[in-house]
Formats: structure tokens, sequence, C-alpha cells
């Protein structure tokens, strides 16, 4: 494997850590949100988003030259075939450049896929985050105006009390528990988001380990012919 192509692969790698890192249940998304918001990754918030898109642009010419490669290799192929050119050393070759073509095919799209992830997940994270602080916010307000109405009404027995007020104070309990509802609704959309999210990365996972295996197979072929 050539030097850019290990650099991918590790790229790769340190791509499916970040995931399981983000993946772990016991990190708390405020936790998350608060080293998302911090100082330092504020102020570099401009030159991540550039370098985002220099690194979608290369991994995206990485994918086309993968395509390229493969197409090349596979008409070599058929064009042996239609030949009839049966030679042994030849035929390994050809398969051999066409398995690596086939490889670097799915480092590249893999690496890309899980970059596009991670920014999605990242978004996803800030945002859950977001609705849970609203969330409770929402929930308080209610609470304090259900407390406010219930001493109104508790005083309104004893007391002429303004009716106008009690109203102003039912639709403020309303309203409050609207928003709670919503931003209930909202959390469990973005929990079911996540969990979409989880089973593509688990889909993925499994797809890789069979790409590895072909990979150990191939090269321990490269091994023996050596």
């Amino acid at each position: 494997m050539s030097i850019h192509w290990t650099l991918i692969a590790g790229f790769l790698y340190a791509e499916i850590g970040v995931i399981l890192l983000l993946l772990v249940p016991f990190i708390s998304t405020r936790m998350w949100n608060k080293v998302f918001k911090s100082r330092f990754l504020r102020g570099l918030e401009s030159q991540l988003i550039y370098y985002f898109y220099v690194l979608v642009a290369i991994l995206i010419l990485f994918f086309l030259d993968a395509i390229r490669e493969m197409q090349k290799y596979s008409s070599e192929e058929q064009q042996q075939k239609t030949v009839g050119m049966s030679h042994l050393d030849t035929q390994m070759q050809m398969h051999m450049r066409l398995f690596r073509a086939q490889r670097n095919f799915y480092i590249a799209g893999f690496a890309l896929f899980l970059f596009l992830v991670i920014k999605k997940l990242v978004s996803l994270i800030s945002a859950n985050a977001g609705l849970q602080a609203a969330k409770e916010a929402a929930m308080k307000q209610a609470e304090s105006a259900s407390r406010a109405a219930e001493s109104l009404m508790t005083a309104a027995g004893d007391e002429s009390i303004d009716s106008e007020d009690v109203k102003d104070l039912k639709e403020a309990l309303e309203t409050a528990r609207k928003e709670a509802e919503t931003a209930k609704k909202d959390v469990k959309s973005m929990k079911t988001q996540s969990e979409s999210l989880a089973k593509e990365y688990d889909r993925l996972m499994g797809e890789k380990d069979k790409l590895e295996r072909k990979v150990n197979i191939m090269g321990g072929g490269e091994k023996k012919d050596d």
C-alpha cells in the first residue's frame, strides 16, 4: 500500500475511534456540548470549517481515482479474456491490481462517509443538548406558572381577585405545558435519529470487517507467491 493510501486508511481508523468515542453512553450530550462550545474550539471554528471542506475535497478526489482504477483494470481483464491470454502470472497480477483498486475504493468511500457521519453526529449532539436545556427551562416555567396559578386560585376563595389575572395565568400555564410537550417530542426525534445512525454505523463496521478479512486473505496469497 502506498503512502497516501496508508494515510487515508489511518484516517479511516481514526474516524472509527472518534465515532466510538461519540457513541459512548456514559458521556452525556451536555458534556460533549461543553467541549464543542469551548473557547479553544470556538476560536478555531472558522478554520475547522475550511479544513473540513478541504478534507472532503481530498477524499472525493481519491474516491474518484479509485473508481477510475477499478474501471481501468476491469476493462483490461475483459480484454485479456477476449484475446484469450491465460498466462497464470499475468492473470494473478491483473487480479491483484484489481483487488488493490477495489480495496482503495472501499477505504476512500468509507473514510468520506464516516467523515460526514461525524459532522452529522456533532450537530445532532449539539442540537440534542440545546433541546434538553430548552425542555428543562420549559418545565421549570410550567412548574412556576402552575404554583402561581394554584396560589392565586387558593387566595381567590378568601379574597376578590380579578378574573382577568387568573385567566392570563391559566393561559400562560397552558402555553408552558405545550412548550414542554414540544420539547419532549423534539428530544424523542433526536433520539430516533441517533439510534438510526448507530445502526448504520454497526452495518458499516460489518462491511469493514469483511473487507479486512478479504485483505488478509489476499495478503497471505501475496506472501505465498513471493
